[in-house]
């Protein structure tokens, strides 16, 4: 131990000096580290301005549907026996197509989505369904309504997460908010 303490009074300047670059590396590191963070903070503010962009400058589902252009496809919630009889469903049927007794799909200028089966979850694969189909399809364009939020009684807020994948496709066009 003596031989210990002996090296390092006789080596104190090596040791002052060696401990003092140690500090300017941690400061350095600390600096590092402190520049990513600052980038990944501002990557994300851009991403989110990037999405915010998107959803003020991309095109909106209108409240009430009335007429539709050629190519555009009526999207609503539907039930799965296919008895369009209220609702959006009952205007896909008088007015866009939509097929009696056809309850999931394109019928006509319109596409149903069924939202009376269940909880959420149980729409999810028919959204998915719809996504992908969309996507097949980019000759159309496909105007969802507020599915599910009227007569099958859920809220914008359990339905919208759904479509959070449509947002990136260019021709589907959903409600305000969505």
């Amino acid at each position: 131990m003596d031989s210990i303490i002996s090296w390092a009074k006789e080596n104190y300047d090596l040791i002052t000096l060696l401990v003092g670059l140690l500090g300017v590396v941690i400061a350095v590191i600390a600096l590092i580290d402190e520049i990513r963070k600052k980038k990944m903070k501002n990557k994300e503010r851009e991403n989110a301005k990037t999405t915010e962009q998107k959803m003020k400058t991309k095109r909106t589902t209108p409240e009430f549907i009335t007429e539709l252009q050629p190519g555009e496809i009526f999207v609503f919630g539907s039930n799965l026996s296919g008895m369009h009889g209220g609702g959006a469903a009952y205007i896909a049927y008088r007015k866009f197509g939509a097929i009696m007794g056809q309850g999931v799909g394109l019928q006509g200028q319109s596409y149903g989505i069924p939202t009376m089966q269940g909880g959420v979850e149980t729409i999810r694969p028919y959204v998915d369904e719809f996504i992908a189909f969309a996507k097949e399809h980019s000759e159309l364009t496909f105007l969802v309504t507020r599915i599910g939020c009227g007569i099958a009684g859920f809220t914008d807020a359990e339905i919208s997460p759904l479509f959070e994948k449509a947002h990136d496709v260019d021709n589907i066009v959903l409600p305000r908010g969505w």
